[in-house]
């Protein structure tokens, strides 16, 4: 009994350290790093860290010293996402929405500094929204879903994400304090608001939320400005609240 708790510690440890290196896989984590954010001793956090590097589940940068994502766990990674596991378990709630607003509903996840397009589904509405097609991915932040996911960090992992793709953002007219008015402003209302923020004359409306610890999506509404007037964004934003709340109760049993 005590070699089987010791064993499933280990592997929850494992796994936890697992999940860490993904959560800061953008920059990477050097060991003193790694034991300030799991909380374990420095040989202990060594020890495990060292068996995920020879298994191929994270790698060590040999300039930097720090520990990102392994070949091996973007391989587990691969093979979970071919099965299309997340766009079909929300595909019901995406038709859902695109049937009860009309409007084009698109699903985005995070992908480190990014948001990646799941699926985009067109309701009754004549004009279809194509901002972003299935398979696309760009800086969260920009679009509706991007800026909702981005509002799920705090500042200064906004500021962060900012730093690292400056250039990015500038060429989608994104400065720093836009992004932080939005984000803030995304937090308070509980759901994102942008207009004209990809193609001029479109407007979005967005919501994001929690997979798991780390696979974040969200779900949003594109059309033409003038069917997205104040009343209808905020009409909008309470249906994606209430629609995914009630599809993440359904999925706790």
């Amino acid at each position: 009994m005590r070699q089987t708790s010791g064993g499933t510690q280990s592997v929850r440890r494992a796994l936890e350290m697992l999940r860490v290196v993904s959560e800061h896989n953008d920059g990477g984590l050097t060991l003193k790093e790694l034991t300030q954010v799991t909380g374990l001793e420095r040989s202990t956090a060594h020890r495990l860290i060292s068996c995920l590097v020879e298994e191929g589940f994270a790698m060590r940068d040999a300039l930097t010293r720090k520990y990102h994502v392994g070949m091996e766990s973007l391989q587990v990674g691969l093979s979970a996402f071919a099965g299309d596991s997340a766009t079909e378990s929300l595909r019901p709630l995406v038709l859902r929405l695109a049937r009860l607003s009309g409007d084009t509903v698109f699903l985005v996840m995070r992908q480190g500094d990014y948001a990646l397009c799941l699926l985009r589904e067109h309701g009754d509405f004549p004009v279809r929204i194509f901002t972003i097609s299935e398979g696309e991915k760009r800086l969260m932040g920009i679009g509706a879903g991007g800026l909702a996911l981005l509002s799920m960090l705090d500042d200064d992992a906004i500021e962060a994400v900012y730093a690292r793709h400056k250039k990015g953002f500038d060429k989608a007219g994104c400065s720093l304090p836009v992004l932080l008015r939005k984000t803030n402003e995304c937090r308070d209302k509980g759901y994102s608001e942008t207009d004209s923020s990809i193609t001029p004359g479109i407007s979005g409306v967005g919501y994001a939320f929690s997979l798991s610890r780390i696979t974040h999506v969200a779900i949003s509404f594109g059309a033409m400005s003038s069917r997205l007037e104040e009343q209808r964004r905020q009409e909008l934003g309470q249906m994606l609240i209430h629609e995914c709340g009630a599809w993440l109760e359904s999925t706790r049993g």
